[in-house]
């Protein structure tokens, strides 16, 4: 088949990539011509394990390219997903303008049949909205041409976003059209071949799916970082609790890890729109609310903790800082636990040593050259003249370390870990004071 996918963000490439590696012919329009520049010499903007080699193979047999040509774009595919970013607007709801640039910009230029797809994650109504907007377009124009809008959103983990999109659970259409189905089912039957994954719904209940999926997610997060909040001053072990409730079949090991709160580009972004969505139909939905204001008191835990251990005095401390990714096998820092930590330990007078593999030049990117954060290219690089360590990201080579040659290498023997990855006994063992979320000397006795 041949595909057009406008945006070459996170959603637009990794899905321009795995389509093109099922065989299919591939072009991705994006507006940003240095961006489409890099991605035609093999250079990708993101870092996702897997995702740079890919491009680089479909672009070099084929099967892969990359314009700013709106106008090619339209011609190009039968099939036009729509994967430009739908930001959060001032009240939290979703901006809506790149989507409907897009859908525009179809009904400007499409001279024969179309399937518009909308893989961004978008309200509940989208689909209606698109429609509206290319019927306007063509009537303007004077011209009559037959298409279709579906909903297929995306369900990609960063970091883990191939093999989601490869071997993921499930694939969701929202379309009450025979013909969407049939085509739907030709894109994605290289992915559909070991057992049926398409979940045909209507448009709105698949436009509700994705933000419901998310919702639940990030729900599952703050209940567990709310327990160990109570297991700390209770005097009991989050870890336990955990074990305790996880083998239960009804609830599961999946997402109960309680830690500093989540980041990222959905998980935010997404609980405040589909509360905004409920708040527009006058309905209170006070559970997402709630799992937002948990989230956000739990990324003030590290800096607590931290400032609990220095007795409120962080003034001219050197604090080294492992991660800066919201979560491992990405760069993304968007409202990543990071960021808060390290703000508020330059607010209380201190300065950072921070140490990630993959996030450096996003940090930079973020905050510019201060005099307050020095960025480094080893993990124990950090500790040099640091007076305590936190860790922010579950990086893999975060979880086994010489304790000895931390407590070493740190001026105060204190250890704040958001992850929860060690054991308090053997870091205790060490001789060092082991703050983490719901353990260690977090726990009041």
């Amino acid at each position: 088949m041949k595909v057009t996918i406008f945006g070459t963000g996170y959603v637009g490439l990794v899905t321009g990539a795995c389509l093109a590696d099922a065989g299919h012919e591939v072009l991705c329009v994006d507006v940003n011509p240095a961006k489409v520049e890099s991605l035609e010499q093999g250079e990708i903007p993101i870092f996702e394990p897997g995702l740079e080699s890919m491009v680089v193979r479909n672009r070099e047999e084929g099967r892969l390219r990359f314009t700013t040509d709106a106008g090619r774009g339209v011609g190009f595919g039968t099939l036009q997903f729509i994967a430009v970013g739908t930001p959060p607007d001032e009240d939290g709801s979703a901006d809506m303008q790149y989507v409907l640039s897009v859908a525009a910009t179809i009904g400007r230029h499409m001279d024969g049949y179309k399937l518009v797809v909308n893989k961004s994650t978008v309200p509940v109504g989208t689909a209606d909205r698109v429609r509206a907007t290319i019927i306007a377009e063509l009537a303007g124009r004077g011209v009559e041409h037959d298409f279709d809008v579906c909903s297929n959103p995306e369900f990609l983990k960063e970091g883990a976003a191939i093999e989601d999109f490869t071997r993921g659970a499930r694939i969701v259409v929202g379309t009450d059209s025979s013909k969407v189905r049939a085509l739907m089912r030709e894109c994605y039957g290289p992915y559909n071949w070991n057992h049926d994954k398409l979940i045909f719904m209507d448009v709105r209940s698949a436009e509700l799916t994705k933000y419901a999926a998310n919702a639940m997610l990030a729900t599952k997060i703050s209940f567990m970082n709310e327990m160990a909040n109570l297991a700390e001053r209770l005097g009991a072990d989050i870890e336990n609790v955990r074990l305790g409730i996880g083998s239960d079949p009804r609830i599961g090991y999946h997402f109960i890890y309680p830690g500093c709160g989540y980041g990222g580009s959905c998980f935010p972004k997404d609980v405040r729109a589909l509360e905004r969505i409920a708040h527009e139909v006058g309905y209170e939905a006070r559970m997402l609310s709630a799992v937002e204001a948990v989230n956000n008191q739990q990324k003030s835990t590290l800096f607590s903790k931290l400032n609990k251990a220095f007795d409120g005095n962080l003034h001219g401390k050197t604090i080294a800082v492992w991660g800066l990714a919201f979560k491992p096998n990405t760069d993304d820092m968007r409202e990543a636990p990071s960021r808060s930590l390290m703000e508020s330990i330059w607010a209380a007078g201190g300065s950072v040593r921070a140490y990630d593999p993959e996030a450096a030049n996003e940090c930079v990117h973020l905050y510019g050259d201060i005099e307050t954060l020095t960025l480094v290219e080893r993990r124990m690089d950090a500790l040099d003249g640091a007076d305590a360590l936190v860790i922010c990201t579950e990086w893999k080579e975060f979880r086994v370390v010489d304790f000895s040659a931390i407590k070493s290498a740190l001026r105060t023997p204190v250890v704040v870990d958001g992850r929860n990855i060690y054991e308090p006994d053997v870091v205790r063992e060490a001789g060092l004071l082991y703050f983490a979320v719901g353990r260690g000397d977090s726990v009041k006795v």
